[in-house]
């Protein structure tokens, strides 16, 4: 791990293929070892169809992937591989730091009306436990 990833407010993961659709759980970033990571923001990019009807989508970790931002819309990504959308904290929201082994990711509640992929960056920083 170099030491920008823990110095810095940086990319820590990049997941494409990311199903935008299928109610389930979509695993995006894994916390190491001995860390604990504070994510900062998220990006939503190059959806590969529209992600009309993609109402409600959860960002954390735990089985509902819901410690961090919940009911997330995506419908206005509509535009194939050039949309993009920068998901971050609230102010004035408090929310739980991710321990060594807590596994972040996005949880598709109302998914997009047809199939619909995307590329998702994770961005935030790590400190030692």
């Amino acid at each position: 791990m170099s030491g920008l990833t823990e110095n810095a407010i940086t990319k820590v993961e990049t997941v494409a293929g990311v199903d935008m659709q299928t109610a389930q759980k979509n695993d995006l970033y894994t916390v190491p070892v001995g860390k604990v990571f504070y994510p900062v923001m998220v990006v939503v990019r190059d959806p590969s169809a529209t992600l009309v009807g993609g109402s409600d989508y959860d960002f954390g970790t735990g089985v509902n992937a819901d410690t961090w931002r919940q009911a997330v819309s995506l419908v206005s990504m509509t535009t194939l591989g050039t949309d993009f959308m920068v998901i971050d904290g609230e102010d004035v929201t408090k929310y739980k730091e991710c321990a060594a082994g807590d596994v972040f990711g996005v949880k598709v509640i109302t998914g997009s009306t047809g199939a619909a992929t995307t590329t998702i960056d994770v961005f935030g920083y790590l400190v030692d436990a």
